[in-house]
């Protein structure tokens, strides 16, 4: 088994969050910011080091921590609006620095930026274009060095790109078909397409994509009703209700490691989460699960990862700190999340 952690490349400042969010911002302040909503709830989360990306020791010094406790790879967060890019620097870094040691992937994370972290989700900051078949090509060219890569992981000697929300647009048959062709006039081999599966969509929409994955947790809490949660949400933003879900970590594994999913013949990759907390970025909003420790995440990462009929499992998350899911050392628990990898990834007790 061969375990890829989630990675957010939000840790240093752009322009456009100094504009949206103030001056300086990353994902850092939000961390800083946040306070306990009952008694017991841990909060803040302090991480043994409030890294910067634009230094690209940072990222050498993390693949090597991750290599050593079992971690296969990374897949980084790819932001692209027709042309415009957010939070590239790290990656463009990494690309062009070969000590970061450690095979990669990208997840673009097709989605519009809203001001959804204060309730807001009408105010868009930046809106996902899909624009035309030159805007395909144009992507396509940004993403064929990472594909060329030794780095980059394949499979079948396909490169892997997961798309985050595939049911947002309705082309994305026809668009992988053209970047497929556009790849064979490259000489290289078809892009090994992974719908995600979350809260947004609970079943594949492309029939050109090859295998979809669940992520986890939102993939196994998202609401039997959308629309109504939708207008249950926005009654508490309104009202500004402080409403906070609480979750059973336990009872969300357990949901979980019982399903047996299929989805027309396509492979299935599966997920599992460190923890899930959001309450930097939605305070009394926030979804939050309880119980969670670095045995209970063994226990049920052994679980999964013998559950899995494919060598691949994600892992929600390396450094999602404002969400609560890192395998990150912290100040509570240092480096016992990272150990449970470990101890799964070579069959330790």
């Amino acid at each position: 088994m061969k375990f890829l952690a989630f990675y957010l490349p939000q840790y240093h400042t752009i322009a456009e969050n100094d504009a949206w969010w103030g001056r300086g911002f990353t994902e850092w302040v939000k961390v800083k910011e946040s306070v306990p909503l009952f008694d017991g709830h841990y909060q803040p989360r302090i991480p043994l080091e409030y890294y910067d990306l634009s230094n690209i020791q940072t990222m050498i010094d993390q693949s090597i921590l991750a290599k050593k406790y079992g971690i296969h790879g990374f897949c980084y967060y790819h932001y692209w609006f027709c042309g415009k890019k957010l939070l590239e620097k790290p990656l463009e870094r990494m690309l062009a620095c070969r000590e970061v040691d450690i095979p990669f992937c990208l997840s673009w994370a097709n989605e519009s930026w809203t001001r959804a972290w204060e309730g807001n989700n009408k105010q868009v900051l930046i809106k996902q274009d899909y624009g035309d078949e030159k805007d395909w090509d144009d992507h396509l060219n940004y993403l064929i060095p990472f594909f060329k890569d030794p780095r980059y992981i394949h499979i079948d000697s396909c490169p892997i790109l997961l798309l985050y929300r595939t049911s947002s647009y309705d082309r994305f048959d026809e668009m992988i078909s053209f970047w497929n062709e556009r790849m064979e006039q490259c000489g290289l081999n078809p892009i090994y397409i992974i719908e995600t599966l979350n809260v947004y969509q609970k079943k594949p929409n492309c029939h050109r994509s090859n295998a979809v994955l669940e992520f986890e947790p939102m993939f196994t809490i998202s609401p039997r009703f959308p629309v109504f949660y939708a207008l249950y949400r926005r009654l508490v933003t309104l009202l500004n209700l402080r409403m906070y879900q609480l979750f059973d970590y336990d009872a969300v594994w357990k949901k979980i490691l019982r399903r047996r999913s299929r989805y027309k013949g396509k492979a299935v990759y599966l997920g599992a989460f460190v923890d899930w907390d959001n309450t930097p970025r939605r305070k009394y909003k926030a979804t939050v699960f309880n119980g969670a420790t670095p045995d209970k995440f063994f226990s049920h990462l052994l679980h999964q990862s013998q559950k899995a009929a494919t060598d691949y499992l994600f892992i929600n998350a390396w450094n999602e700190w404002a969400e609560g899911a890192y395998l990150e050392p912290d100040s509570k628990y240092k480096c016992q999340y990272l150990e449970a990898v470990k101890r799964v990834k070579y069959h330790t007790p």
